[in-house]
């Protein structure tokens, strides 16, 4: 789709001191333009932590479970099963964010306790076999997971004739050396400037604590000659699992360099991130839609 003014796209009227929720009022028509034109795998976004250019990312690892809390939306005081944080020194633990079953309770649902902060420690529920395809039974899986998300790979608009084309290759991404700052021993991301004294040490896939790490995989669907899914390798119409594994798929460490403060001009070089490139694209739709 394209967002612009004409098809209803618009920006927030920055209103401090509105009294009413006037749509109409405070919507501003606004045309959107990508920052980028174009975009090669060269292409960076320096201030993130991946290496983004065209990407599908989907973010973990911001719930475990919480009995009790010394006040909704502070700290855990009793910690919720899977929870290792009591093995971690003071000040090292992320439980935080954090709310008990009494916050909010949904009609027919059962309530529960939980902290929404990075879980540094990777026992929280994203970290277990909770996924689609995590079970070989498929009935046990399927009972006890929801469904994968499901997703198409990203076309292109040749500029030339106007028709939707595919990329030529893809990559699997995951930027756990960033986040693996607690695991003990911690990892060792930073190469130079500054520069750990073992740079990618202890920068693991899974990471540590981690009972499971999601991987993508293929599959067919109803819409679609192929599919992109997250989970376990078990899921029903599953094609490719690339390898089976977090640890397979996500390929090995890579160094990126990111503008660094001091001196001016300098750059700092780190181990952000895993990364696969595979040769060609393992995922063609078979319908186009019009962007």
């Amino acid at each position: 789709m394209t967002a612009s003014a004409a098809n209803g796209f618009a920006e927030i009227l920055f209103d401090p001191t509105g009294t009413n929720c006037n749509i109409a009022a405070h919507n501003i028509p606004f045309d959107f333009h990508p920052m980028y034109a174009t975009s090669s795998e060269h292409t960076r976004v320096p201030w993130a932590a991946h290496s983004y250019n065209i990407a599908f990312s989907d973010e973990i690892g911001h719930f475990e479970y919480c009995n009790d809390v010394s006040r909704q939306g502070g700290a855990c005081t009793q910690d919720g099963v899977h929870d290792l944080d009591k093995t971690f020194p003071p000040g090292l633990e992320d439980d935080f964010g954090c709310f008990s079953a009494a916050f909010a309770g949904v009609k027919g649902l059962t309530p529960i306790g939980g902290c929404l902060s990075t879980d540094f420690e990777f026992d929280g529920v994203p970290y277990q076999l909770v996924w689609p395809g995590t079970l070989a039974d498929s009935t046990a899986d399927q009972l006890l997971h929801p469904l994968s998300i499901e997703f198409t790979s990203p076309l292109f608009t040749n500029s030339a004739t106007g028709e939707q084309q595919n990329y030529d290759r893809v990559a699997f991404e995951a930027d756990l050396p960033r986040i693996e700052s607690n695991t003990n021993p911690p990892c060792q991301r930073h190469v130079s400037n500054p520069s750990d004294p073992n740079p990618g040490m202890d920068c693991v896939n899974p990471p540590k604590n981690a009972n499971f790490y999601p991987f993508f995989s293929t599959g067919v669907s109803d819409f679609s000659a192929c599919v992109w899914q997250l989970g376990g390798a078990n899921i029903p119409g599953t094609v490719n699992t690339f390898g089976g594994s977090s640890t397979a798929e996500f390929g090995g460490r890579l160094d990126l360099a990111y503008p660094a403060a001091t001196p001016p001009g300098s750059v700092t070089v780190r181990f952000n991130n895993f990364r696969q490139i595979l040769p060609d694209n393992p995922c063609i739709p078979s319908v186009t839609t019009t962007p």
